[in-house]
């Protein structure tokens, strides 16, 4: 071997030794994990603002130790889901890195102009952070990004539905709720006239029946579970304005209800205008200060229903010479 095989000999080994040091795997005990948002704690975030990859996006703030929807004059949300999303948000690792360069930004759908979801939360110091969540990497994970930062990690435990954009990701949606046993009188009104239903024993009576008509007991039954139980689709606030139609309702529901424990106690729901964009109705009930938006099933019946639909259609007719006519 002469004296520039031996020089380009030595520098292979040299540069294999360093590939080497390089590439071989590490220990991963050897690496320690670090938050990727240090020194921050669930507890001191007072804000949180969640958009969508559409464009939609939801704020959430803390009010007196409790979350709200600012933007629906403090609507309650539900106690513990935004604690538990913080927790997974302040609990990410820098642990499984996928990249280091800003040029997979976009693939991995945690670019400032390209996400599934971007996620702004605001300390009580006046603090900002924000975290972009991309595309999912099979069950259970998602790539994730630090603003600010070129890394992205792969993050277990957390998706894109955990952050929902839409208020019903985050509040009761039951709106109103009856036990439909304790029911025992309920009053409609609305453009067809005024029904009067009672219960006697375990059967409906409608106020005003002809003679030979008969109720059905299933459309009652019908009525009562919807007013019993009507769930929202969006919170609106607690002033009232000239669009929800509330200065001449659609429709006026009265329950009476009666329990040995709390005795008669008489609940209201009104039923504003529907939304043509979306045929949602505005309602509010006597036992809650806000007004929202419910879907036209929820109330339809409420609205469209007139005397007829009361009534059991008697049976038809079988016509002479057909199998089962005398």
């Amino acid at each position: 071997m002469n004296r520039l095989n031996q020089i380009l000999v030595g520098l292979l080994v040299v540069q294999l030794v360093v590939v080497g040091v390089l590439f071989w795997p590490r220990s991963t005990a050897s690496v320690e994990a670090q938050s990727l948002f240090p020194g921050v704690t669930s507890d001191a975030i007072v804000g949180l603002t969640i958009t969508g990859s559409d464009g939609q996006s939801i704020r959430l703030a803390k009010n007196n130790g409790a979350w709200v929807l600012p933007e629906a004059e403090d609507y309650p949300v539900v106690a513990d889901k935004v604690p538990t999303f913080l927790d997974k948000i302040t609990g990410l690792k820098t642990e499984r890195l996928v990249t280091q360069t800003s040029a997979s930004h976009r693939r991995l759908k945690v670019a400032e102009d390209s996400y599934e979801r971007l996620i702004e939360f605001e300390m009580n110091d006046g603090t900002v952070h924000r975290l972009y969540l991309g595309s999912s990497a099979g069950y259970s994970a998602i790539h994730v990004r630090a603003e600010g930062q070129d890394q992205v990690y792969l993050a277990s435990g957390l998706s894109a539905l955990d952050a929902g954009v839409a208020a019903t990701d985050w509040v009761d949606t039951a709106y109103l709720s009856i036990p439909r046993d304790q029911i025992v009188t309920l009053t409609l009104e609305n453009k067809n006239g005024l029904f009067e239903f009672e219960k006697s024993g375990d059967t409906w009576t409608m106020k005003g029946l002809a003679e030979g008509e008969t109720l059905n007991q299933t459309g009652v039954e019908s009525l009562i579970s919807r007013a019993g139980s009507v769930t929202l689709t969006k919170p609106l606030g607690k002033g009232e304005q000239p669009s929800y139609g509330l200065q001449q309702p659609t429709a006026v529901v009265t329950v009476r209800m009666h329990s040995e424990e709390a005795g008669d106690k008489t609940v209201t729901l009104r039923v504003g205008a529907k939304d043509p964009a979306d045929n949602s109705y505005v309602v509010i009930s006597s036992e809650s200060p806000y007004y929202v938006r419910v879907s036209e099933y929820a109330v339809n019946d409420f609205v469209e229903k007139a005397r007829d639909g009361f009534l059991q259609l008697p049976p038809t007719p079988t016509p002479e010479g057909t199998p089962g006519s005398p």
